[in-house]
C-alpha cells in the first residue's frame, strides 16, 4: 500500500500501547494522540490511510472530530468506543465513520476490519461514473451532478447512491445495503439507511429518467425509466 499510516486516537495510554504493537507487526506506520483537540493537528501532520478514533475524548469528543476529518475529506474512520448501545453506532455511521468497533476488543480482529476499510477504500477511489437520466454519480471524484450542477452530498451517503445505482433493478434490504455499503455485519437498528435515503431523496428532489423507490417490508431499489 502507497501510504500504510494509522491515527490512533484515544486517552487510555494502555489501549494505544497495545493497538501500536498489533498494528506494526502488521506492517503499519502508527500515530498515536491521547487528546480530541489536538486530533486534527496530527491528522493534517501524518495524512493517515486510516484513523481508529475513540468517541470519549478530552479538549474535543469523537464525533467533532469525526466531522472535522469529514470536512476535510473521506480518510477512512473507524469508531472505536466503549459505547455499544445503538443510538451510538447510528450515529456514527450518518457521521460518516466507516466501521464501529467496541471496546473491549480482539486486536486481530481490529486488524482484520482495518485491512478490509482499507481494501474497501481502495476499490471506491477505482470507481467509475453511473449516469441515468439526469443524474450522475462518479467514485472517481466522489461528486454527484444533477442537471450538470453539482450536489453536495456526504460520503456515505454518495456510496449508498452509487451502490443502488449500480444494481439498477434489483432489491436491497436495510441490512444488506449497511454490509455492502458499510461493509461488516450490523446488529442493531438499521434505520441509519432510512436516514440517508430520505436525505439523498431530498438533494436529489428534481430527478428525471430515475428514481430510488421503497419496497415496502424489504427495502430499497434504484430504478430507471424503460426508454421508449
Amino acid at each position: 500500500m502507497e501510504n500504510n499510516t494509522i491515527l490512533v486516537i484515544d486517552d487510555d495510554r494502555n489501549i494505544l500501547a497495545i493497538i501500536e504493537l498489533y498494528l506494526k507487526k502488521a506492517g503499519y506506520t502508527v500515530v498515536t494522540c491521547d487528546r480530541g483537540d489536538a486530533a486534527i493537528k496530527a491528522f493534517n501532520e501524518c495524512a493517515p490511510s486510516l484513523v481508529l478514533l475513540d468517541v470519549m475524548l478530552p479538549g474535543m469528543d469523537g464525533w467533532a472530530v469525526l466531522s472535522e476529518i469529514r470536512r476535510l475529506g473521506k480518510t477512512p474512520v473507524i469508531m472505536l468506543t466503549a459505547k455499544g448501545d445503538t443510538q451510538d453506532r447510528v450515529q456514527g455511521l450518518e457521521g460518516g465513520a466507516d466501521d464501529y468497533i467496541v471496546k473491549p476488543f480482539d486486536a486481530k480482529e481490529l486488524v482484520a476490519r482495518i485491512k478490509a476499510v482499507l481494501r474497501r477504500s481502495v476499490d471506491a477511489s477505482n470507481g467509475k461514473t453511473i449516469e441515468y437520466g439526469n443524474l450522475s454519480v462518479s467514485l472517481d471524484t466522489y461528486e454527484v451532478l444533477l442537471d450538470s450542477k453539482r450536489v453536495e452530498m456526504p460520503p456515505k451517503e454518495l456510496e449508498v447512491l452509487y451502490f443502488l445505482a449500480s444494481h439498477e433493478g434489483k432489491v436491497f434490504t436495510r441490512e444488506q445495503l449497511l454490509e455492502q455499503v458499510w461493509g461488516f455485519d450490523y446488529f442493531g437498528d438499521s434505520r441509519t439507511i432510512d436516514v440517508h435515503i430520505k436525505r439523498i431523496r431530498e438533494r436529489l428532489a428534481n430527478c428525471r429518467g430515475w428514481q430510488i423507490r421503497t419496497v415496502w417490508s424489504v427495502g430499497y431499489k434504484f430504478e430507471a425509466e424503460k426508454q421508449q
